[in-house]
């Protein structure tokens, strides 16, 4: 959230991020004028409140002075003030409660250096890290969805049908390196100096509040026992969409020590996104799905730190694919594709041989978001209360945050299917994983179960 007094004191700097934004559905000019009417009536409110107790003083001294007609004027401009008075707090009341409202539409001012652009055409390639060496690939690579259920270790058809389109069964390896994954992400951001956390899945409309999740993004969660057009209060519960949100609201309303931070954490969860998904191949397979599994990592820390802490968030998340030896390019976001929350963004995109798209590099394929690593500074501190306290003697102020994807374990999936893809349709399992997996080092699939799966023949 912006505070009111930057909001005051710079309604210009706050129209070009709107503008630089690409959000035309925020009135700031009514914003502004809110704010100034109830500047207006606290201001009122305070002279009202300065006259009647003055005047309520004099009436004990003009009686005691046998002016009982002036104190009775007295006790009548007493009782008007107090009447005025209570209409200007309630209509102050009424003004606060739209502002603040208001307050939570305005998205984050980008940092300084972010480059300005109207969408993700205009991002910037920061730099590509695994291509030099290359391991072979095979004439043709088979994309993930069409290996997936050759060797039987991804179903959509029964994820559909228990579940709904955007579903999928993970069976036997496939399942096992999904969890693999889990363990393995979580070993490394241990070794770099985070505390694990399993946190509560779902989640409150407060604490969607908190991160930014509301009131913007409504229509993109499961909500829990309502519709989502339905009005909301803030016990409403939500799935989790991402860890982001009950990690960051984990100290809602408190107020940490300067001996805390930075405050390190990592959490696994399965998430839940009602994602619209894309045309093409986006809606195929496991890159969009609406539910996935993922490790968040969360950073709280002091302002003055928060963009070291940043990029040193970026190589936390990179040490990933590091490891796994994924070919992947680092973007640093414009400011049309920034998003609502933040104010400086990189994503880590992997790279996917198995699909052929025009952004894809020049080996062909296409890249995959697996982490947005993320700079609030204090716009999420400010909705959710996340304070910290420089000296036990100061007052406290906000803190900053940060998060990333440690990573999105599905797309993870896919580059591994299609980069460790081999020429028997096979796949190997990254050096990093076998310990994981119990020693394999190969995926070789599994025999079809089911009537369905007579005539199909045995796997070689």
């Amino acid at each position: 959230m912006i505070s009111r007094q930057f909001l005051r004191e710079n309604p210009e700097t706050v129209r070009e991020a709107l503008r630089n934004k690409g959000v035309d559905d925020v009135d700031l000019d009514h914003i502004l004028e809110v704010d100034e009417e109830w500047r207006s009536l606290k201001k009122r409110g305070d002279d009202l409140r300065h006259e009647r107790n003055e005047t309520s003083s004099k009436i004990g001294e003009l009686k005691a002075e046998g002016k009982d007609e002036e104190a009775q004027e007295a006790i009548e401009r007493s009782q008007e003030l107090k009447s005025e008075l209570a209409e200007v707090e309630d209509r102050a009341d009424e003004l606060e409660a739209e502002l603040e409202e208001r307050l939570l539409e305005l998205p984050q001012i980008p940092h300084d250096d972010v480059p300005v652009g109207e969408d993700e055409s205009e991002n910037v390639e920061r730099r590509r890290e695994g291509f030099d060496d290359l391991r072979d690939l095979p004439d043709e690579v088979i994309p993930h969805y069409d290996l997936g259920e050759k060797l039987d270790i991804l179903d959509f058809e029964r994820g559909a049908k228990v579940t709904g389109g955007g579903f999928y069964f993970a069976k036997g390896d496939g399942a096992r390196l999904e969890h693999a994954l889990i363990q393995f992400m979580m070993d490394v951001h241990r070794e770099q100096g985070y505390v694990d956390l399993f946190p509560p899945i779902p989640v409150n409309s407060q604490s969607m509040t908190g991160t930014g999740q509301f009131p913007k993004f409504t229509e993109d969660a499961y909500r829990i026992g309502k519709a989502n057009g339905k009005e909301r209060d803030d016990d409403d519960l939500w799935l989790c969409p991402t860890a982001e949100v009950p990690v960051t609201n984990m100290y809602r309303d408190e107020i940490l020590l300067d001996d805390d931070l930075p405050v390190k954490h990592q959490a696994y969860t399965p998430n839940f996104r009602r994602e619209a998904g894309e045309h093409g191949t986006e809606t195929r397979g496991i890159v969009r799905v609406h539910q996935f599994n993922k490790v968040e990592m969360v950073n709280f820390v002091r302002p003055e730190n928060s963009y070291e802490q940043f990029e040193e968030l970026l190589d936390e998340a990179e040490e990933v694919l590091r490891r796994l030896e994924l070919p992947y390019r680092i973007l640093e976001m414009c400011t049309g594709d920034l998003g609502f929350t933040q104010a400086k963004k990189y994503d880590i995109e992997v790279w996917a041989p198995g699909d052929d798209m025009e952004d894809g590099p020049e080996q062909g394929g296409r890249w995959l978001e697996v982490s947005s690593v993320s700079n609030f500074e204090d716009f999420q501190a400010r909705r959710a209360g996340l304070r910290y306290r420089p000296e036990r003697h100061e007052s406290a102020e906000y803190l900053h945050t940060l998060n990333g994807s440690g990573l999105a374990i599905p797309r993870v999936v896919v580059a591994i299917m299609e980069y460790y893809q081999n020429d028997d349709g096979t796949v190997t399992v990254p050096e990093a994983l076998r310990p994981y997996m119990g020693g394999t080092e190969v995926i070789e699939g599994h025999d079809p179960v089911g009537e369905s799966a007579v005539g199909a023949g045995k796997k070689d």
